[in-house]
C-alpha cells in the first residue's frame, strides 16, 4: 500500500514537538542565507579588484584550507567541552569577521590578501562551529525524528543555496559590497539567537583526550565502524569521482552552443531537484532504513550525471541534473542520519568534523579531477567516466558493508561500541 500524501511530504514532527529545534532551524537558515550572500560578494569584490581568475580561485582555497586543517583537531576540541558554548563563541567570532569585511567593503582600502585573510579566519571559526552543531539534532530530537530533522536542515540549506547568491547580487547592485557583508553579520546574530536557548550539551561519556590522542581515537572509531566508514566513503565516491561543477562551462560549449542562459540553469536544476526531493522526503525518513536509501541515491547521482554527459537536448540535460540533485539530497540526508545515529555522543564532534572535511575536500578534488580528465579528453568524457566510476564505487562499498545493504533502522542503531570492519 503506497503512503498517503501526508506521509510523503517532509516530516515536520520536529517543528511541532521541539520549540528549541524550531528556533535553531530558523536561526541557522537565516545565517546560511547570509553565508551564500557573502560568498558571492567576496568573489565579486576580488574579481573587481584584480580581474584575475587566479585570485578568484584563491577565494575557494582561503575557505577550504582552514576548514580542512583546523577541522582535523576541531572535533577533538568540541568533544572536550559544552558544544553549545563552543558554537555560540564561534558564531560571534564569525559575525565579527563579517563586520570587519563590511568595514573594508565600505572603506575600500584593504588589499586582496587582506580580504582573503579575513575569509580564512572566518573559515577557521566555522571549522570549529560546524562539528559543535553536528551534535544538536541527535541530542534535541528522539531517534525516530533525527532523519526528519536532518531533512529539514537539508531543505533549508538547499533553498538558501538557490536564493542566497541571487539575493547577494541584487544587494551588491543596490547598496554595495559593504552592505552585503553587514547583512551577513546580522544573520550570524540571528543564528546566535537561535542557539542561545539550547541546553548545555557536554559530551555524554568520557570526554575526548587532548591533542593528537583525541584525533586518533576518532580515526580508530571510523576505521572500526563499518556503517559510518562506508557512509563517508560513499560521500567521497559521489564528490571526488563525479562532481560536475567545473565541467559545466565546457559541456555547455561542447553540447549546447555556449548559451550563458543554459549555463546558469545547470546549477539551478541541481538545486531545484534537491529542494523537491527534500520536500517529499517524508516517506524516506519515516522508513528508517538510511543505508539502502543512501546507496541508491549515490548510485542514481552517478547514473544521472553520466547520462547528462551524453545529452544534446538542453531540456533533457536539465532533467538529468534535477534528478541528480534529488538523488544527492536523499543520499546526504541518509548519510547524515547514519553518522549521527551510529556514533556515540562522546565521539560525535570528531566524526562530524571528519564529515565536514570530506564535504569540503571532496567537491574541490572532484572539480579538479573533472578538469584534468576534460583537458585530456572532453567534458562529456569526464562526466560519463566520473558517473560510471561513482556507480562502481557505490557497488563496491555496498558489497563490502552488509550493514548498509540490510539497512539497520536508525532508531535501533548502536550508540556505544563500534562494530567490526
Amino acid at each position: 500500500m503506497s503512503p498517503g500524501p501526508g506521509r510523503t511530504l517532509i516530516d515536520v514532527r520536529p517543528l511541532r514537538t521541539s520549540p528549541v529545534f524550531r528556533r535553531l532551524l530558523v536561526g541557522r537558515t537565516v545565517s546560511v542565507l547570509g553565508g551564500f550572500m557573502t560568498l558571492v560578494t567576496v568573489m565579486y569584490q576580488v574579481w573587481d579588484m584584480t580581474r584575475s581568475t587566479v585570485w578568484t580561485g584563491a577565494v575557494g582555497l582561503a575557505s577550504a584550507v582552514p576548514t580542512v586543517v583546523v577541522g582535523v583537531f576541531a572535533g577533538s576540541w568540541v568533544d572536550r567541552g559544552d558544544r553549545r558554548r563552543i558554537y555560540l563563541f564561534n558564531t560571534v567570532a564569525q559575525a565579527v569577521c563579517s563586520l570587519l569585511l563590511a568595514v573594508q567593503g565600505f572603506t575600500g582600502h584593504v588589499p586582496v590578501p587582506g580580504v582573503l585573510a579575513l575569509v580564512a579566519v572566518q573559515s577557521c571559526f566555522g571549522a570549529v562551529g560546524g562539528p559543535a552543531s553536528g551534535v544538536f539534532v541527535p541530542r534535541l530530537l528522539p531517534k525516530d525524528q533525527v532523519a526528519a530533522g536532518l531533512a529539514l536542515n537539508r531543505v533549508s540549506f538547499t533553498t538558501m543555496m538557490l536564493i542566497g547568491p541571487a539575493l547577494g547580487g541584487l544587494l551588491i547592485g543596490w547598496a554595495g559590497i559593504g552592505a552585503c557583508y553587514l547583512v551577513d553579520a546580522l544573520t550570524f546574530l540571528l543564528g546566535f539567537h537561535g542557539a542561545f536557548g539550547l541546553p548545555a550539551l557536554p559530551p555524554e561519556g568520557e570526554p575526548s583526550r587532548g591533542g593528537l590522542h583525541g584525533v586518533l581515537d576518532g580515526l580508530r572509531f571510523l576505521a572500526g565502524h563499518s556503517a559510518v566508514r562506508g557512509a563517508l566513503l560513499i560521500d567521497l565516491a559521489a564528490t571526488v569521482l563525479a562532481m560536475p561543477t567545473s565541467l559545466f562551462p565546457l559541456v555547455n560549449s561542447e553540447r549546447f552552443g555556449g548559451d550563458p542562459r543554459t549555463l546558469g540553469l545547470f546549477l539551478s536544476a541541481i538545486s531545484v531537484g534537491g529542494i523537491t526531493a527534500s520536500v517529499f522526503s517524508g516517506a524516506v525518513t519515516r522508513l528508517g532504513r538510511p543505508g539502502p536509501v543512501m546507496l541508491l541515491g549515490a548510485g542514481v547521482w552517478g547514473v544521472a550525471l553520466a547520462v547528462f554527459g551524453l545529452m544534446t537536448d538542453p531540456w533533457a540535460g536539465l532533467a538529468c541534473l534535477a534528478l541528480a540533485g534529488a538523488a544527492d539530497s536523499l543520499s546526504v540526508i541518509s548519510r547524515s542520519t547514519i553518522v549521527q545515529t551510529h556514533t556515540p555522543d562522546a565521539l560525535l564532534g570528531r566524526v562530524s568534523a571528519a564529515e565536514q572535511i570530506v564535504g569540503q575536500a571532496g567537491p574541490n578534488l572532484g572539480n579538479l579531477r573533472g578538469g584534468l580528465v576534460a583537458g585530456w579528453s572532453s567534458g562529456a568524457t569526464a562526466l560519463v567516466s566520473g558517473g560510471l566510476l561513482c556507480v562502481l564505487a557505490v557497488l563496491g562499498v555496498g558489497a563490502s558493508t552488509p550493514g548498509l545493504r540490510t539497512g539497520a533502522r536508525a532508531d535501533e542503531a548502536p550508540r556505544a561500541a563500534p562494530d567490526g570492519p
